[in-house]
């Protein structure tokens, strides 16, 4: 029974093989057996944060030899982690929390490793995506998955425009201290739409807040912080539809509320925006201004 044991050990991993391995987004044991199989055996792990790595790894019990691989090394680390896989050493891949290349460092490697005849394997797990789709309610039978968006303005708007015809449920992540603007920006883009911000997932403190991403904007305005990587999911574009004006409504409010700008230039705005009597819009404002005044 010990050289079986033995035998199936040596046979856990290949050699010159990469191996692409999840890890947990939050909660430590979200990781799979296989998962645990091959990063105590293989010969060397490739981190995006070696001592994050190692603390995880140890709570399992595990030991291993470490390179670390992240954003701002990963032109020098590439060749070099390639030479290795060529010689015949197995090496795992894993990222901070999830899926490796999924919005994390990778990219390079895969596409080199892949190049060069390099065996990979998956070894599937967590993902943040995943998991906030699953329990949204928002269609999951297609969706768009756009990640991180660009942190510069014009390009992170281009992109949203882009992306507002999109029939399917969107998903984007976004840091805590970034969360608000995008949420401004988006409503601005797209128009108060359905949606769900997971945060925290699989954590103490998880949370779901699900509506209008105008709703969600104000829960989240009434905080004093904003912690935690979120997960937005926005139900997409449906064409066709009948205008809800209950939505309209809530843009013009939000809109007077941080904006100084004339009425007449809000209402053209947001008249091209869903296709509306300009004139019907302005209309609708003028009201609106007033009942906030009144108050």
């Amino acid at each position: 029974m010990k050289d079986k044991n033995s035998k199936q050990n040596r046979m856990a991993v290949s050699p010159g093989t990469l191996y692409v391995v999840a890890t947990p987004i939050g909660h430590r044991d979200d990781i799979t057996l296989r998962a645990l199989k091959i990063l105590g055996r293989v010969d060397l792990i490739a981190a995006e944060d070696t001592r994050k790595t190692r603390r995880f790894l140890e709570l399992h019990g595990i030991k291993g030899s470490f390179i670390s691989y992240h954003e701002h090394n990963e032109k020098e680390r590439t060749p070099q982690i390639l030479t290795k896989l060529q010689n015949g050493a197995s090496i795992a891949l894993v990222s901070n929390a999830g899926t490796p290349t999924v919005s994390d460092p990778g990219y390079r490697l895969i596409n080199s490793a892949a190049g060069n005849d390099v065996s990979i394997v998956p070894v599937p797990g967590a993902s943040a995506a995943a998991a906030a789709l699953s329990v949204a309610g928002l269609p999951t039978d297609a969706f768009t998955f756009a990640g991180f968006l660009p942190k510069k303005k014009g390009k992170r708007l281009n992109q949203l425009g882009a992306l507002a015809k999109e029939p399917r449920t969107l998903i984007i992540y976004e840091s805590p201290k970034r969360i608000l603007l995008l949420l401004k920006e988006i409503i601005s883009t797209m128009g108060n739409r359905y949606g769900v911000l997971a945060r925290e997932m699989t954590k103490l403190h998880e949370e779901f807040i699900r509506g209008r991403l105008l709703e969600i904007l104000e829960i989240l305005e009434g905080r004093s912080e904003i912690k935690g990587e979120c997960t937005l999911l926005i139900s997409g574009c449906e064409a066709g539809n009948t205008v809800n004006w209950e939505t309209v409504r809530s843009e013009i409010r939000n809109e007077l509320e941080s904006k100084n700008e004339p009425v007449s230039r809000l209402a053209q705005e947001i008249s091209q925006k869903y296709g509306l009597s300009k004139n019907k819009v302005y209309q609708e404002a003028l009201k609106i201004r007033k009942q906030m005044t009144e108050f």
